[in-house]
């Protein structure tokens, strides 16, 4: 008896992930989620240069000032509670220095502007269609940065904007990497401050927008986070205690499918044996001084200088 409707998944035949490959990831918080699994298994990989970006318009202004290069100067900045802000990026990125923000922004435009370069395969996790139009200068925000509602106005982009700013994004990053792999995603978290139905409409128009564009051959590509939470982990159990986020377990399952679908065979082997390295770093001794420690610690230092002799960029 089968008791779970199954996301049917075929893995690539080649273009797949290993340890040479160089992984960017922009998006909502669900690309922070697989980013920080990248991270414990010591991939090459950034996230998220500007933060968390919610919405497609947002990433395609990041690519944009990253491949021309923008200069981000006092004009691109505000001040609210105390903070400066730039409507471009996430407010984690937002400074009580002025000079500090501008220069973290122009940082990262030129990080991104190397990463997109050098990068094998970037994923695009997009998380809502609704957007907002800062009035006065009648332009779209990645971030509102809790300035007052009645200065925006709250916007759906329809299924063409969607996959004519992905279109934009493609052509971008192609003209400067013409080989890299792009994986677009749907973020499974729901974003119910919206509204049940409107969240629906959102996440629909992502989905037609991304379906419109993708082209396997040209190395685009979709891989079903939502569907997979929507569908395989349709239980409460599975989410946190705001019933919106998927719980650690939830992750782990999409993590797991987004493995099987993406990494080589020599990567997941090697993945086993980083996670093992991992655990040992963690590992909490009852006596750090005992004969038994000293040997645990010399046989975890072989592992490492044997993992990075293979790899010279692994740092644990």
């Amino acid at each position: 008896m089968n008791l779970q409707t199954q996301i049917p998944l075929k893995k690539l035949a080649n273009n797949l992930i290993d340890y040479n490959s160089k992984i960017l990831l922009l998006g909502s918080c669900f690309s922070e989620n697989i980013g920080d699994k990248l991270n414990y298994f010591k991939f090459q990989s950034v996230q998220n240069p500007f933060g968390i970006l919610f919405q497609p318009k947002a990433i395609e202004n990041l690519i944009t000032f990253a491949i021309n290069e923008k200069k981000y100067v006092s004009e691109d900045l505000i001040f609210q509670n105390e903070r400066w802000h730039c409507f471009d990026a996430h407010s984690s990125l937002s400074s009580s220095d002025k000079n500090e923000l501008l220069n973290n922004l122009n940082a990262a435009v030129s990080s991104t502007n190397k990463e997109l370069k050098e990068a094998t395969h970037i994923v695009i996790t997009l998380g809502t269609s609704w957007v907002y139009r800062f009035i006065e200068k009648d332009t779209i925000v990645a971030n509102c940065h809790k300035i007052p509602q009645k200065k925006f106005l709250k916007e759906l982009l329809s299924v063409d904007e969607i996959s004519e700013s992905l279109e934009a994004v493609i052509s971008l990053i192609k003209n400067i990497n013409s080989s890299i792999n792009i994986i677009f995603t749907v973020s499974p978290v729901r974003h119910l401050k919206d509204g049940f139905v409107e969240n629906t409409q959102s996440k629909s128009h992502l989905i037609a927008g991304i379906h419109t564009i993708i082209e396997p051959r040209n190395n685009t590509h979709y891989f079903p986070s939502y569907e997979i939470m929507m569908d395989e982990l349709r239980e409460y159990r599975f989410y946190n205690e705001d019933m919106i986020h998927p719980n650690k377990t939830a992750i782990n399952y999409i993590w797991e499918k987004f493995v099987t679908t993406w990494f080589s065979e020599e990567s997941i082997a090697t993945m086993k044996e980083v996670a093992t390295i991992q655990k040992g770093i963690s590992h909490r001794p009852f006596n750090k001084n005992s004969e038994q420690h000293k040997l645990f610690l010399k046989t975890l230092e072989i592992k490492k200088e044997m993992l990075q002799s293979k790899f010279l960029f692994l740092q644990f």
